[in-house]
């Protein structure tokens, strides 16, 4: 892996330093203007291993950067990745065909990178995760591989053509166990109960309930969100617009802090007029200021970063080159020079519950699932996705690279998964310490209870 996994005193305490210098670059400047933010998302990293890995990917890029990658050519180090691709990462939503689809739902930190980082991200998030539950490693190297195999799998069924891109998706009539459980519960989910939790009706109109976590918006703020909102709707591809009676705004609030990837990011819920005048039909859309992507810190290409005006836009494009068939909310605008992410605050998204998945027999056909899924997002676009960064098929570029050394690519995605999950386990502690001793700038020590 061309890392030192040793615990020695001094290389601990170089590994600490690395660590905090790594953690202060990636989130200095929204330490300084949300500390609280941060502490609640640090002591949330603190509480395990797998918890401080998903809160962590800059520290995983900043690792990959010194990782020599066989399997990563002119080609493949430059392809569409969901760059935080780990275990809980995949869930359902209704995807603008109105089909309940189970696929990855996670896009802040797309990018273009090396195929292999969502890969071994992904080996190593199954291994914290499965240690967790007392999975031996052998069940762990089983599972890691299955995961693999199928990615492999899939990917050479798109390249020889007995998988049709345009018809691939995990769907109701195609699935089974826990995943085809999510997609049903998915499908009991309705527009009203979301609309009832967090919106109430007074005078025949509907607006947001006031409650924690909300603020309300009025006057200069209310008028810039606004002003956002229509450029926005300049960006929602011409053939997914909705009637114009669709994006009447009713009520604006503002929010904070998505959780433990979005710690301090400002954002605002944006109630709008559904299909019709019918208070049940309302939407909640998200607009979410967008975050630095993990691996652009180490992809230095300037053709890619001038590619993008923002990171608002920068995750849409990349959700519409890594998703099927994305959301017909999907844009994205500006605020005062930042750029924000717009989609839909969907009352069908639900997440793959591991709590349940106890065993390894039980978790080898989810993993199963997720490996063909992490193929479809490399393999697939959204036919609205116009960007140009990637000229080639990824799956014929993919299966270039791979060769006949299938076995070969297998063992080493497994031999990472393992290793980084070791890795992993002892930067959480060395990274508890640092924190809970006031290492961390910005962060330090906080008030002591008298």
């Amino acid at each position: 892996m061309g890392m030192d996994n040793g615990t020695s005193e001094d290389s601990a305490h170089d590994r600490k330093a690395e660590i905090v210098e790594v953690l202060t670059d990636a989130f200095g400047d929204m330490i300084a203007a949300d500390p609280d933010a941060f502490r609640k998302k640090f002591r949330k990293m603190a509480d395990n291993p797998f918890a401080f890995y998903r809160g962590s990917a800059c520290l995983f890029y900043n690792d990959m950067a010194a990782t020599e990658d066989r399997w990563a050519d002119e080609r493949t180090s430059r392809i569409w990745i969901q760059a935080d691709l780990h275990a809980e990462n995949f869930g359902t939503y209704m995807d603008s065909a109105g089909q309940f689809v189970f696929d990855v739902n996670d896009f802040d930190e797309a990018y273009l990178g090396a195929f292999t980082w969502d890969i071994k991200r992904f080996c190593a998030s199954v291994a914290l995760l499965a240690r967790r539950k007392a999975v031996s490693d052998a069940d762990i190297e089983a599972l890691t591989a299955t995961y693999v195999r199928s990615y492999v799998r899939m990917v050479r069924a798109f390249h020889d053509g007995t998988q049709r891109e345009q018809d691939f998706k995990l769907h109701l009539r195609n699935t089974t166990g826990p995943v085809h459980d999510v997609l049903l519960d998915a499908r009991m989910n309705t527009r009203t109960a979301l609309l009832a939790s967090t919106t109430m009706v007074e005078n025949y109109e509907r607006r947001f309930r006031p409650g924690k976590g909300v603020r309300s918006v009025d006057g200069a703020e209310r008028e810039l969100v606004l002003e956002a909102f229509t450029r926005y709707l300049e960006t929602i591809p011409e053939h997914k617009r909705f009637r114009s009676i669709t994006y009447q705004v009713k009520d604006i609030v503002g929010r904070k802090g998505f959780g433990i990837g979005s710690a301090g990011l400002p954002a605002y819920n944006i109630l709008v007029e559904g299909q019709t005048e019918a208070l049940e039909n309302d939407v909640i859309l998200s607009m979410k200021q967008g975050n630095i992507a993990a691996p652009s810190r180490i992809v230095r290409d300037e053709r890619i970063r001038d590619y993008f005006q923002h990171h608002g836009h920068r995750t849409a494009v990349s959700q519409r080159a890594l998703q099927a068939h994305a959301d017909p909310w999907l844009g994205y605008t500006e605020i005062g020079g930042d750029g924000y992410i717009v989609s839909e605050l969907s009352p069908y998204v639900s997440d793959l519950d591991w709590s349940d998945l106890t065993e390894p027999a039980e978790m080898r056909p989810v993993i199963e699932y997720l490996g063909q899924a992490t193929a479809g997002m490399h393999c697939v676009s959204d036919a609205d996705s116009d960007q140009t960064l990637v000229d080639f098929q990824s799956e014929e570029a993919i299966m270039a690279a791979i060769g006949s050394d299938e076995d070969e690519f297998v063992r080493d995605m497994v031999d990472f998964g393992q290793s980084y999950a070791h890795r992993t386990r002892v930067d959480h502690e060395l990274f508890v310490d640092a924190f809970r001793n006031g290492a961390i700038p910005g962060l330090e020590r906080s008030t002591p209870i008298r």
